[in-house]
């Protein structure tokens, strides 16, 4: 069984509906996180972790939108919302850390007028361990370092966004 990352909300390589688009920096979308689901994580995992990232964002070290982790095996899917700031429909113990916005939680498609279309890369990371060892206020970068070296597999949803 192949690791497999879904959704209800984004269709692999299409256009970001506004509702997941951002609601600031001109953006006008809704910024709330789509439902996603996942199924074949590999054997041995013990927690899992979210990234979305946009690697054609012109900072010259892309742009991380959403950070989550410890995320329990257990767990296999995320509904609509789940990406608030205040976590509450996250599994109890996930926790969601620092975006390039500045603080924790979704942070919904915002690419600059203009630069052409932006990939939004949501990758969900299989973990060897039941929780990272991250310090509190980290960055994203941080956090997918630690995620680097307990990595069992990894399942990937891309989609597009331009203004």
């Amino acid at each position: 069984m192949s690791f497999v990352l879904r959704s209800p909300d984004v269709t692999e390589q299409q256009t970001l509906a506004k509702t997941f688009v951002h609601s600031a920096m001109g953006a006008g979308g809704e910024n709330l996180s789509p439902a996603l689901e996942w199924s074949g994580a590999p054997e041995g995992t013990k927690s899992f972790a979210l990234t979305l990232y946009d690697p054609d964002a012109p900072t010259g070290s892309g742009w991380w939108h959403w950070v989550v982790y410890d995320l329990p095996a257990s767990c296999t899917s995320l509904p609509r919302g789940a990406g608030a700031p205040d976590g509450k429909l996250l599994p109890a113990g996930a926790v969601q850390g620092n975006t390039d916005f500045g603080s924790p939680g979704y942070g919904g498609a915002a690419p600059p007028p203009g630069h052409g279309p932006h990939r939004y890369i949501f990758t969900l990371h299989a973990l060897s361990v039941d929780k990272l060892d991250v310090p509190p206020g980290a960055t994203a970068a941080y956090v997918g370092f630690m995620i680097h070296f307990a990595k069992l597999g990894e399942a990937r949803l891309t989609a597009k966004y331009e203004r």
